[in-house]
């Protein structure tokens, strides 16, 4: 005789979500980026040009002007993302989400990457830097409007992942300005033999690493950071699928 059983998996208990402040980037990402304005923005509010950290060049008279946009509006993109990106405030405040994300995209990211265009073409510091900062604008604007379209078209998962990437380069002035900061001090000591002491070719230099190190490297680690993600999703999915197959057990009883 010949039984078959068949047995209905047990419901895998849903890991539960993490408080918000068990979430240790949260806090400290707003911290740096405040830190950060409080010492980027006062310049650009004064109007006054003799205050810019960006020197103008002659050929572009109202290169101050433009550059005062692209910070005030990049603020906004900045202070914006870091309350996008809180994973406790989307949850619990789906309505504010979408207003400040409105924000993000239209008071923030699409006019700061306009006037960042017209800026980085403007560039003072040559032709590698202007390509990288055409480049970033570019690549912005792209990522940031298409996060936008996935969410009216309700297609969450891929606006999530667009977003990330614009997250990522609204962020990247932060890296870019670490990494000045650190190739100054790679560089001072051998400005005298490798720059002959001409301050101008090593400021090029510096600005010319920087501005491709500060967004390209938060771009590729964003990438790694969601195909980490897709991993550890189709994991999961495997372990549930193979959870929810039947188990058939035959027992037979000896034939007399």
């Amino acid at each position: 005789m010949t039984l078959s059983a068949t047995q209905p998996p047990a419901s895998p208990a849903a890991p539960a979500r993490p408080r918000w402040w068990r979430r240790p980037w949260v806090a400290p990402l707003m911290v740096v980026a405040a830190a950060f304005l409080a010492f980027s923005l006062p310049p650009y509010l004064s109007l006054d040009p003799s205050q810019s950290r960006v020197p103008a060049p002659d050929f572009f008279p109202p290169h101050f002007v433009v550059l005062s946009l692209h910070v005030v509006f990049g603020s906004v993109a900045m202070i914006t993302c870091c309350l996008q990106i809180w994973p406790w405030f989307r949850a619990r405040h789906p309505r504010a989400h979408r207003w400040i994300g409105r924000v993000y995209v239209f008071g923030g990211c699409l006019p700061s990457g306009v006037m960042g265009l017209v800026v980085g073409v403007a560039t003072p510091w040559g032709p590698v830097t202007m390509v990288s900062n055409v480049l970033l604008a570019l690549l912005w604007l792209g990522c940031t409007f298409a996060g936008w379209r996935m969410a009216r078209q309700r297609r969450f998962v891929d606006h999530r992942r667009w977003m990330v990437r614009s997250f990522a380069l609204t962020m990247s002035i932060i890296t870019n300005r670490l990494y000045g900061v650190m190739l100054v001090v790679l560089f001072m000591p051998q400005s005298e033999t490798a720059f002959g002491g001409d301050e101008a070719a090593m400021g090029s230099t510096v600005a010319a690493l920087s501005a491709w190190l500060g967004w390209v490297l938060p771009l590729l680690l964003a990438e790694w950071w969601l195909e980490r993600g897709d991993a550890a999703k189709r994991r999961r999915l495997a372990r549930r699928h193979a959870a929810a197959t039947p188990v058939t057990a035959d027992l037979r009883t000896p034939q007399g």
